[in-house]
Parts: C-alpha cells; sequence; structure tokens
C-alpha cells in the first residue's frame, strides 16, 4: 500500500510539474509578446490581456493540433484581443446602403484558361503595409490596386493612403470608419494622388491637408463574380472585398472558415492551386507574411464573399 502510494504521489508531482512548466511557458510567450510589440498595461488590464492571449494560445493548439484543418493559426498582433474587440477596432461594419455599390448578380460562364498566376512573383505587387487600428483598408486596397498598375507599366509609386482617408468623405468614404476602394479610385481619376513622402500616413482621421496629386489614371474597370475574377486576375492584380471576421488568428495554409457579411477590402494578387491569394494591410507579422490564401475551387462556397461585390481595377 506504501509502494502505492509513493507511486501515486510521483505521479501527481509529474503532472503538477508538467502544469506549471506549461503556465511559465505560456507566461514567457506573454511576455516575449508585449517585448515584440512595445505592450505596455498595468494592474487589471495587464491581467487581462495574459487572460485573453492565455486563452487564444489554447484556440491555436487546439486548432493547430486537429489534422483535418486546411490551415494554421499562430500568435500575432491579435492575440491579446477577444474576438469582440478584434472586428470592433480592425474591420468596418457594413455602411448605409445608399453607400453601397451594387451586389453581385450576373456570372459570366466564359472563364480563363491560361492557368495559375502568382503577380508577387513578378514584381507587379508593392510591399505590405499596415493600416493600424483606423478603418481603412479601403484605401490601402486601393493604392495597393494603383501600385500594381503603375508597376504594370514599368513604373514605381507608393502612394498616400492617408490622403485617400482625408480627402475623399465628399466622394462617399468615411475615413476611419470606412469606405469603398471604388470611391478612392475615382479621387485618383478626378484629382490624382499624392506620394506617402508627401502626405504619410498616421492612422487617424484629420482634415485634407493637399488635394491631388501627379499620380492619374484615367478610370477604373469591375470584376464581376466567379468568372470576373478567374478572367480579371490573368491581367492584373484586383480590389476585392471580404468578411474577414475569422482571420485575426490565420498564420498559414488555405482558408475557408468564414462568413459573407462584408467588412475589409484587400487585394488579390493571384489564383494558385485553386486558391486566391490576397494582399492584406495588417503587417508582415500577420499570416504569410502579410498574405492569405482562399479556397478558390468551389464558385458557389463564395469563400469569405470575396466576389459578393464586384472587384475593381485601375483603367
Amino acid at each position: 500500500m506504501r509502494k502505492e502510494l509513493i507511486v501515486t504521489a510521483l505521479v501527481s508531482l509529474a503532472l503538477l510539474a508538467v502544469y506549471y512548466s506549461t503556465q511559465e511557458a505560456k507566461v514567457s510567450a506573454f511576455d516575449e509578446w508585449k517585448a515584440q510589440y512595445g505592450a505596455n498595461w498595468s494592474g487589471e488590464e495587464e491581467a487581462f490581456r495574459r487572460l485573453i492571449f492565455e486563452k487564444n494560445v489554447r484556440i491555436i493548439e487546439k486548432h493547430n493540433a486537429d489534422a483535418s484543418q486546411t490551415y494554421k493559426m499562430g500568435i500575432n498582433q491579435f492575440t491579446v484581443y477577444t474576438q469582440e474587440e478584434f472586428v470592433s477596432t480592425y474591420l468596418t461594419p457594413m455602411m448605409g446602403e445608399a453607400t453601397l455599390p451594387e451586389p453581385v448578380i450576373e456570372e459570366v460562364e466564359t472563364i480563363n484558361t491560361v492557368g495559375d498566376v502568382d503577380w508577387t512573383t513578378q514584381g507587379k505587387v508593392s510591399h505590405v503595409k499596415n493600416q493600424g487600428s483606423c478603418g481603412s483598408c479601403w484605401a490601402f486596397s486601393a493604392t495597393g490596386v494603383l501600385e500594381s498598375y503603375a508597376l504594370l507599366k514599368g513604373q514605381t509609386a507608393d502612394l498616400s493612403e492617408q490622403q485617400l482617408v482625408d480627402c475623399t468623405r465628399d466622394l462617399g468614404n468615411y475615413g476611419c470608419n470606412g469606405g469603398w476602394p471604388s470611391n478612392a479610385l475615382k479621387y485618383a481619376a478626378s484629382k490624382g494622388l499624392s506620394s506617402e513622402n508627401q502626405y504619410p500616413y498616421v492612422a487617424r482621421d484629420q482634415a485634407c491637408k493637399l488635394t491631388g496629386g501627379s499620380f492619374k489614371i484615367s478610370g477604373q474597370k469591375s470584376h464581376s463574380g466567379f468568372s470576373g475574377l478567374q478572367n480579371g486576375i490573368s491581367s492584373t492584380p484586383i480590389s476585392v472585398t471580404v468578411d474577414a471576421t475569422n482571420w485575426s488568428g490565420y498564420k498559414s495554409g488555405v482558408f475557408s472558415n468564414c462568413k459573407t457579411s462584408i467588412n475589409h477590402a484587400v487585394l488579390l494578387v493571384g489564383f494558385v492551386n485553386g486558391a486566391y491569394k490576397i494582399k492584406n494591410s495588417w503587417g508582415t507579422g500577420w499570416g504569410e507574411q502579410g498574405y492569405i490564401r482562399l479556397d478558390g475551387v468551389n464558385k458557389q462556397a463564395n469563400t469569405c464573399g470575396v466576389y459578393s461585390y464586384a472587384g475593381v481595377t485601375a483603367a
């Protein structure tokens, strides 16, 4: 009996050791996160952020242990936020119906058969940027498509998202509270756009400081529905809108865990092995160096609402 008690005690001690080492690892990971992102909270706020971080790490670990998943999750800048905080801070709710583009209803059946395309490997996509906590994804999506337009013409451009945030409210955009890339392209066509150096990004709303700029386009073209994106991507990257509600923990792989309520704008840069390759504006520490791949095999799935509304390009 005594021997059995000793064995039981040793097993219990071993389990406790594993438990505390795991807890220490999570604490260490949280401290590493704070150091990496320069976070500094005090008192109850730090304790709350630690709890959220540890909860999200458990979700990440459980997800990654499931061999049936087609994508991996990972720790990033959003790991200390609740799902509700992420959605309210980093995504833009739908604007009033009067400001929305028309939903896509037409579907052309003639689909591009050229094959896979990835504009990042051809040097036709500008670097990944970071919008911060300003709801300006639409501006980054617009500059992304404009910068690719320049690169396809053998030029380079690093265009100002802040100018679009500050100066396009009369076109139906709302600064850090949302907007549509198509409205931003209207501004580039009518008044031109300044460079990032001329009009730096500050991630907040402010008065328009400089109207127009030297970079101009003649207009824009829309790419509607599944076949529209398939055909369009063979010629150029496309500004598209998506539902990014479940994107916060994405690390790598092909993603399909999403709904179709549009709340984010991004840049479609390719279609490879049955997946849409998307350039985001959350920095290179998120996803696949700032990119995500969406399941694009089944056109009926409309993964993340990627063709719920027409994509746009410069013309």
